[in-house]
C-alpha cells in the first residue's frame, strides 16, 4: 500500500445461508484475512460483520459478532509482527494470551500481539474495534512493550476514549483527501494508542501536544455539530463536558486557525445553507429553519448569512428551486 491509498474492505455474514455462514467464516475469512480461527459459541443464528480501513501503517477493523469463540493457534502464525489495540464496545468474554487471562469489559481495551497465539470467547453479541499497528512503531514510544500485553485499560482512560471517537469518525472522515493528512492522521493515532498503553515520558509530551490535541479538537467540533440546534450554546458548556478549560478550548481553535465562536457560527450558517436547499424544507419559514440550526436573533442570522454568502437566505431558497419552477422548457 502506498501513501496515498485508504482502503476499505467488508464482510459480512448477512447475505449468506445460514448453513453457509461458519464454513465461509472458517474457510475464507478466518485463516486467509484474520489469520484466526472460528465457531459459534451458542446455538443463535451465527452472525458476523466486518469493516476494516486500512491507511499505510494502520489497520482499523470494526467487528460486529453474534456469541463467537475465536482462537490463533501456532500453524496460523505467519510472521505477522503488529500489535493490536482492542477496544470492546458492546459485550464481554474472556481472552487468554501470552500467558495471562483477562475478562473484557465494555468500554475497556487492552494491547496483543499478533505474533503471538490467542484463545477467546466471547459468549453475548458483541462488538469490538481493533487498532492494529507496527509493533516497531510502538515499541518506540512505550517502553518495554511486553509488558503491557493483555494488560485491562481501564474505560475512564481519557486517551482511550479519544481513540475510540477518533478512529470512528476517521471511518466517515472525507477530509484526508492526501497522502499527507492521512499520514498525519496515522501518527495521531500512534500517539493516542501510546497514550492508552503507557508511553515514555518524552511520548507522552509530544503525544499530548500533537496526537491528543488533535483528538480533543475533532470530539469538541462533534459536539458542537449535534448540539448546533441548543440556544445559547457556550464555550463554557462544551469545555465543562470534555472536562478541560475554556481556555484551552480556546487554544485548540486558535491552532487550527479559528475561534470557537466563528466555527460556531460558520457549522449553523452550513446547516441552514443545506436546508434552505432541500426539497424536504421547501414550505418551511426561513425563521423557523434558523431557530432549529441556533439561531435566536433573527437580524444577527440574516447579517451573518448575507455576510458569508453574498446572498439572503430567500435569494438561496429562490435560486436552489428556480428550474423545479421552470417547467419542462427550462432545459
Amino acid at each position: 500500500m502506498t501513501a496515498s491509498e485508504f482502503a476499505v474492505m467488508r464482510f459480512s455474514t448477512t447475505p449468506l445461508p445460514e448453513r453457509q455462514r461458519v464454513p465461509m467464516m472458517r474457510d475464507f475469512y478466518g485463516p486467509l484475512v484474520a489469520r484466526l480461527d472460528l465457531k459459534p459459541a451458542s446455538d443463535d443464528p451465527f452472525y458476523f460483520e466486518a469493516t476494516a480501513r486500512a491507511l499505510p501503517g494502520l489497520t482499523v477493523v470494526d467487528l460486529v459478532s453474534s456469541p463467537v469463540h475465536l482462537w490463533r493457534d501456532r500453524k496460523l502464525l505467519d510472521g505477522d509482527d503488529r500489535v493490536t489495540l482492542s477496544l470492546t464496545l458492546a459485550g464481554s468474554g474472556s481472552i487468554s494470551h501470552v500467558g495471562r487471562e483477562l475478562t473484557r469489559a465494555v468500554g475497556s481495551g487492552f494491547l496483543c500481539s499478533h505474533a503471538d497465539e490467542f484463545n477467546s470467547t466471547i459468549p453475548i453479541r458483541s462488538r469490538n474495534i481493533n487498532v492494529s499497528v507496527p509493533r516497531s512503531a510502538l515499541a518506540d514510544l512505550v517502553p518495554r512493550l511486553n509488558n503491557h500485553f493483555m494488560r485491562p485499560i481501564a474505560p475512564q482512560s481519557e486517551a482511550l476514549r479519544l481513540l475510540i471517537d477518533y478512529v470512528t469518525m476517521l471511518g466517515h472522515d472525507h477530509a484526508l483527501t492526501t497522502a499527507g493528512l492521512r499520514q498525519l492522521a496515522v501518527t495521531h493515532v500512534y500517539d493516542l494508542v501510546a497514550l492508552a498503553v503507557g508511553a515514555s515520558r518524552d511520548a507522552a509530551e509530544v503525544a499530548g501536544s500533537r496526537g491528543l490535541r488533535a483528538a480533543r479538537l475533532r470530539a469538541i467540533k462533534a459536539d458542537i455539530v449535534a448540539s448546533l440546534p441548543t440556544p445559547g450554546l457556550s464555550l463554557a458548556q462544551i469545555a465543562a463536558r470534555h472536562g478541560i478549560t475554556p481556555r484551552y478550548v480556546q487554544a485548540l481553535f486558535e491552532q487550527d486557525g479559528t475561534s470557537f465562536s466563528k466555527y460556531l457560527l460558520e457549522e449553523r450558517l452550513e446547516r441552514v445553507y443545506r436546508m434552505l436547499r432541500d426539497p424536504a424544507q421547501k414550505a418551511r419559514p426561513v425563521s423557523a429553519i434558523a431557530f432549529d440550526a441556533g439561531f435566536g436573533d433573527l437580524s444577527h442570522f440574516n447579517r451573518s448569512f448575507r455576510r458569508r454568502y453574498g446572498l439572503t437566505p430567500s435569494d438561496v431558497r429562490g435560486a436552489a428551486f428556480l428550474m423545479e419552477g421552470a417547467g419542462p422548457g427550462a432545459r
